[in-house]
């Protein structure tokens, strides 16, 4: 039974995909299921977590959003049964790729596929969906009655994070990059509070938003990226779809939460402001004075 792995180059410049005959899996038990692999998405392989997790070895497995039929379950199983219709995401430390036939994986990594949900938009999803939920749910607080601003709300996380803020109540504000994509956005039901077409790069975001909140600022941000120089030193396109991370702060209101997807973030340190870091995480309180608290969290 073959698998599909990426190998580094020694240079670390090039990365080479290759197929690679597996050993038999071992006897499944205890909390452990063998899955017949249905379909399995293929994203983006970080490969600067995995040099800082160390975890960077000679061939590392590909793929790790699966979707499958339970073929057999260990003596300590509890959640699943042989021909269960399944769908998770493998654990990075998972010798297992997620491009091969069969695969031996922890139930806790698991959940029960929904039946009307096909294998392929089972495993496209679920990535995006730990996502959404992980930024609204834990890293936020999002509640009813709460605005928020979802960049991007025609991408994949974009679209997600609308469902679940309008489930939970919330008035939703998103940006478009495109005519196709706005059109998009204001064909949802239920409807969102502003779509502001950032298409042409004449829009101003933090404008728009101060506008529909009354000035108050949006309660949550959940970024799609943003611009950290002056003009000068960004990328055209950069400079065309994404606001400047002041953009962000004046948009922001008191006690407001930003999830951004911006991993080399900086804020300038101003009088009366404590920052704390740690691990993939950065937790800032403050502002000018005591007017604002702003909650700043990375995610991945």
């Amino acid at each position: 039974m073959k698998g599909l792995y990426f190998q580094k180059s020694s240079t670390n410049e090039e990365i080479t995909f290759v197929f690679q005959e597996r050993e038999n899996l071992p006897i499944t038990e205890d909390n452990y299921v063998k899955l017949q692999v249905k379909a399995c998405a293929l994203s983006q392989i970080n490969t600067k977590l995995l040099a800082e997790m160390k975890m960077e070895k000679e061939f590392f497995p590909v793929g790790r959003e699966i979707a499958g039929i339970v073929l057999d379950v260990g003596n300590k199983v509890s959640f699943f049964q042989p021909d269960d219709e399944v769908v998770g995401i493998l654990p990075l430390d998972s010798e297992d790729p997620g491009l091969c036939e069969v695969v031996r994986v922890h139930e806790h990594y698991l959940v029960h596929k929904p039946e009307k949900v096909t294998w392929t938009e089972a495993a496209g999803t679920i990535r995006d969906g730990v996502r959404a939920y992980t930024a609204l749910h834990y890293l936020s607080h999002l509640s009813s009655g709460k605005s928020v601003l979802i960049m991007d709300g025609a991408s994949a996380l974009g679209m997600i994070a609308i469902q679940l803020a309008h489930h939970r109540g919330a008035k939703v504000i998103s940006t478009a990059g495109s005519l196709e994509d706005k059109q998009c956005l204001e064909r949802l039901r239920p409807s969102l509070a502003r779509v502001i077409d950032v298409s042409n790069g004449k829009a101003h975001v933090a404008e728009s938003c101060l506008e529909e909140t009354g000035g108050l600022g949006v309660d949550i941000v959940l970024d799609a990226g943003v611009r950290l120089y002056s003009k000068d030193d960004e990328p055209a396109v950069k400079l065309q779809l994404l606001p400047h991370k002041h953009d962000i702060i004046t948009l922001l209101g008191v006690g407001g939460h930003w999830v951004t997807t911006e991993e080399n973030l900086q804020v300038k340190k101003l009088k009366h402001r404590k920052v704390n870091t740690c691990p993939r995480m950065q937790l800032e309180s403050g502002g000018t004075g005591i007017t604002q608290t702003v909650l700043l969290v990375y995610f991945k």
